[in-house]
């Protein structure tokens, strides 16, 4: 990975203004000093996701996504630091040095290189046995499935030698030595048997990533063998939690929605019927990583998976997962057939396109699977069930969505309107009664419990700086960085007071910037937008600053004493001081 700088990353992010960036793929709205919109993150009805042009950075107080405009292209694109930060060099003009490496990052840079090589010239040699005698059985198998030459060949599709060790030979007389080919995922270095391929005898399907490189390789056995499917194992250029098979050609479809399978010839028998819109997760159930690559080409995804209770149990696995990221999903129904290579061959393509116009909406479909396990003829089984309607329907946070999806559900199940729409607002109110709470001015309450209430303090704190650097000079030699014991905010904490100290000034995107790390980058944004109770008034606002400080001190002083040890006469003495200081500090100014 490319070396730069703190000084370029920090002059290609501030020379990309976050909400120009931003709003070329959000729809934004300014609210005062912030510009706010609909998260692309997560699906949500109301704008809960805000960019402050102040701070240079978003963050969604829905899911809590946040960061800084590289964070939010490397979430949305799914781009690694570099291809982000080549996109946003490009998009002001900035040329960025080609070598500034260091010596382990361009050996990193290099043996990436090399896997993709070595996967591309394994693809190479699988496709030429395919065509050649060796590989006969193996396309025997792809004409059998009615595959032509022509969608063999946009697949790239090969064949695995009989011979256990017959890609290592290749690849060793190309001049691959083992301790690379050992990270390939290709082949197994055995003192006792030598190097021996993990595919062999198989019909092989190579995965492809968006820019089709070769990343990795499925497998079909020829013959009885098991397992009768064999993916590659993870490696340092394959992630199956983040490609999707087929993406690579789907991703420039001039369809409005993408259709997500659950097998390799699913979506290559729905390409060559037409449907070049289709794509299937790799050997694995879907996750969260699927999901926000499909958002990034679509915001709509039909399901076809298979039609048996595997695939049922697939779907409702998968519809919650693309509706957090705001995906709208409908299921198609093949039945009788199980997938959609058998539906095709079947019934054609043309009938699969009757299928898509009338599929099911995902919440209907999850109602009518939820219908076979009630006993409909007995009353207190019927009675159950429409209370577990009822329940899902409270799922639906906006009243108006609500009430469409009542209505749909009284129509096709019988109920009356008026006595389900009654069932619904009467769970509401049973789930939606809340015990009254004390509240701070600095509005950490029960309500907050949920997170640690001295982590929230630190946070609150942090977020008060940033917004008023005139708050340094109130706290001063009340309260340092080093009073911020969780270790994450401890860092923060020591940038935060370490900018205002040169240049009286704070930038928490340049923070952001300072972690790597995709969770902790996530974490930092949350630091510096802290949900804060509004206070009104001068000495509110006081007492809510004067109330946190104390917590942070207090919990400052407990660690300490915590974690000292009994011969650091020194530390007892500081300890003993800041006891003393304690009462001092509700006399902060006003």
């Amino acid at each position: 990975m490319p070396y730069y700088s703190d000084e370029l990353v920090e002059e290609v992010r501030s020379r990309n203004d976050i909400v120009d960036v931003i709003g070329g793929y959000v729809h934004l709205q300014k609210k005062g000093s912030t510009y706010f919109g609909l998260c692309p993150f997560h699906n949500e009805k109301t704008g809960s996701f805000s960019v402050s042009p102040n701070k240079q950075m978003y963050y969604c107080f829905g899911c809590g996504a946040g960061g800084n405009v590289f964070t939010f292209l490397m979430q949305y694109e799914n781009f690694t630091f570099p291809e982000a930060m080549q996109e946003l060099a490009d998009r002001v003009g900035i040329e960025l040095p080609k070598q500034e490496m260091t010596s382990a990052q361009r050996r990193e840079a290099d043996r990436r290189t090399q896997l993709l090589e070595i996967n591309k010239e394994a693809a190479k040699y699988f496709y030429m046995l395919l065509r050649g005698p060796r590989g006969q059985k193996a396309h025997e198998y792809f004409k059998k499935r009615e595959l032509s030459d022509e969608t063999m060949q946009k697949f790239g599709l090969g064949y695995s030698d009989q011979y256990s060790d017959d890609l290592y030979k290749y690849l060793r007389s190309k001049g691959y030595d083992d301790e690379i080919l050992k990270e390939t995922g290709l082949v197994t270095i055995d003192e006792v048997r030598g190097g021996h391929d993990k595919f062999w005898n198989r019909a092989m399907f190579p995965i492809m990533d968006v820019h089709n490189r070769v990343i990795g390789f499925g497998g079909r056995v020829m013959g009885d063998g098991e397992p009768k499917y064999l993916n590659s194992p993870e490696t340092k250029i394959f992630d199956k939690s983040r490609n999707l098979y087929g993406l690579n050609i789907a991703r420039s479809t001039r369809k409005n929605q993408l259709l997500l399978c659950e097998g390799y010839m699913d979506v290559i028998a729905l390409h060559q019927a037409g449907f070049d819109n289709a794509v299937a997760s790799l050997g694995t159930a879907l996750t969260s990583g699927h999901a926000s690559l499909l958002k990034r080409y679509t915001n709509e995804v039909y399901l076809t998976y298979d039609s048996d209770g595997a695939g049922v149990k697939a779907v409702l696995r998968a519809i919650p997962i693309l509706k957090e990221v705001g995906i709208t999903t409908k299921v198609i129904n093949m039945r009788p057939y199980k997938d959609p290579d058998e539906f095709i061959k079947a019934l054609g393509a043309q009938e699969y396109e009757e299928r898509i116009k009338k599929a099911e909406n995902s919440f209907m479909f999850q109602i009518r699977i939820m219908q076979a396990g009630y006993d409909m003829d007995d009353p207190e089984s019927k009675t159950a069930f429409y209370n577990e309607i009822a329940k899902k329907l409270l799922g639906f946070t906006e009243e108006l969505e609500r009430t469409n999806y009542t209505q749909a559900v009284s129509r096709e199940y019988s109920i009356p309107y008026d006595d389900l729409r009654k069932l619904v607002n009467s769970m509401a109110m049973k789930g939606g009664i809340v015990k009254p709470q004390t509240k701070l001015k600095s509005g950490i309450n029960e309500k907050n419990k949920k997170e640690d209430g001295m982590k929230q303090s630190q946070k609150l704190l942090l977020t008060w700086l940033i917004e008023d650097n005139s708050l340094f000079d109130r706290i001063k030699g009340r309260i340092s960085a080093d009073d911020f014991t969780e270790e994450l905010y401890h860092k923060v904490a020591q940038e935060v007071f370490s900018q205002y100290e040169a240049t009286h000034t704070v930038n928490p995107a340049r923070i952001v910037s300072m972690f790597t790390d995709e969770d902790e980058q996530r974490e930092v944004a949350g630091l510096f937008n802290a949900t804060i109770h509004q206070v009104e008034g001068k000495n509110d606002k006081a007492t809510a600053l004067r109330e946190t400080v104390v917590r942070i001190k207090q919990n400052s002083i407990d660690y300490r004493s915590k974690h000292l040890a009994p011969t650091d006469m020194e530390g007892m003495m500081r300890i003993i001081e800041d006891k003393r200081a304690l009462e001092e500090l509700q006399k902060i100014p006003e």
